[in-house]
């Protein structure tokens, strides 16, 4: 068989491994930046300021404020606050919450950002943007906002919780698994995504067992990383497409709705797929079902498997449904709006996957 394949490479540099932070003042230096906004969430401050400390003059203030799925209203202030302040670049500190918003400064000025992840969210390694408005969440892809320099530092990822270490690795796993049967898919992205799932499914159970295992924490990090150049090369589909609807829409937790999602989206799938079944079934274990083997390591991880327990009302399905089939998308089995009303129903009980035939 003759393959047939696109891949492009992203420009960026990444820097991985324990006490990477150290050198954030040599890549602020090495861009030739001067003055760059710290931006991380309310719950991120502290570590905000650490970085701005480190960077002295060099640090033009400090933006506590990202928020899930980037609203308007965030980004808005976050962009004027840029132009008050001099800004000539961005340092995100945090999870896709802060690389979002600095991907939304980016989108307006065009200023660079520079990444410093401390979950396993991904969106560091992609030029997709993501903002909310009136409920409604767009998407775009845009090189200009993609991460001139990525930060990877285990001992960042110390602090975050079990559960959030968890579903943040949940949701780096969802990038592979998509990735897999993306129709955009290369050989590249296959190693990646597979080799990625399996360093996360292997870490997390011990990150969440032992907190301050650095070595496991650098495993699901490593994990992380690929995944996330996974969904930088690649087109989603069904799974991310159903996600982004439930946070755009009903202000859904991000990563813990991928969790949930994820499981019953690739059992959908699964039929249509066969070589992504196959790369996931090596990844996970050697399991025969991987659908099934993602809801039952989410049982392990103490994660949430249902959506009712996200806060989802079973009344909403019918309006998700609706929103995720109204526009055509690349999937590799035809998404119908049946289809994604049974799907919705079993991620809201937080039933076992069961796939089609």
């Amino acid at each position: 068989m003759t393959r047939e394949f696109s891949y492009s490479a992203l420009p960026m540099r990444v820097r991985f491994g324990q006490g990477s932070l150290e050198r954030l003042p040599d890549e602020v230096v090495g861009l030739g930046l001067t003055r760059v906004l710290m931006l991380c969430s309310p719950e991120q401050e502290d570590t905000g300021r650490q970085v701005a400390d480190a960077l002295g003059e060099r640090a033009a203030g400090v933006l506590p404020e990202a928020r899930m799925h980037v609203p308007i209203e965030v980004a808005t202030r976050a962009r004027d606050l840029a132009r008050e302040l001099g800004a000539d670049g961005c340092v995100a500190v945090g999870g896709g919450s802060a690389v979002g918003l600095g991907k939304a400064i980016a989108l307006e000025h065009g200023l660079p950002v520079i990444a410093v992840p401390t979950t396993y969210a991904g969106s560091e390694m992609t030029p997709v943007w993501g903002l909310t408005e009136g409920g409604a969440k767009r998407t775009g892809r845009d090189p200009r906002v993609l991460p001139v320099s990525v930060l990877y530092d285990p001992e960042l990822t110390l602090t975050l919780p079990a559960g959030l270490s968890a579903t943040s690795g949940m949701n780096a796993i969802a990038h592979a698994v998509e990735g897999l049967y993306a129709p955009d898919a290369s050989p590249i992205v296959s190693l990646m995504a597979e080799d990625g799932a399996r360093s996360l499914a292997a870490a997390l159970p011990a990150v969440v067992a032992d907190g301050s295992d650095l070595d496991a924490r650098a495993e699901a990090q490593y994990g992380a990383w690929l995944c996330g150049a996974v969904l930088g090369a690649t087109t989603m589909s069904l799974h991310h497409k159903l996600c982004h609807t439930l946070g755009g829409t009903l202000d859904l937790p991000h990563a813990q709705t991928h969790t949930v999602v994820l499981p019953h989206a690739l059992a959908y799938n699964a039929p249509a797929a066969p070589d992504a079944v196959a790369a996931l079934s090596r990844a996970l274990g050697g399991t025969d079902d991987p659908a099934r083997a993602l809801w039952e390591l989410a049982g392990r991880l103490g994660a949430p498997r249902s959506l009712a327990e996200l806060g989802m009302a079973e009344a909403d399905i019918d309006r998700i449904a609706d929103l995720a089939a109204a526009d055509p998308y690349a999937n590799p089995r035809p998404v119908t709006r049946n289809g994604i009303a049974a799907l919705l129903h079993d991620a809201w009980r937080g039933s076992a996957p069961i796939v089609a035939h």
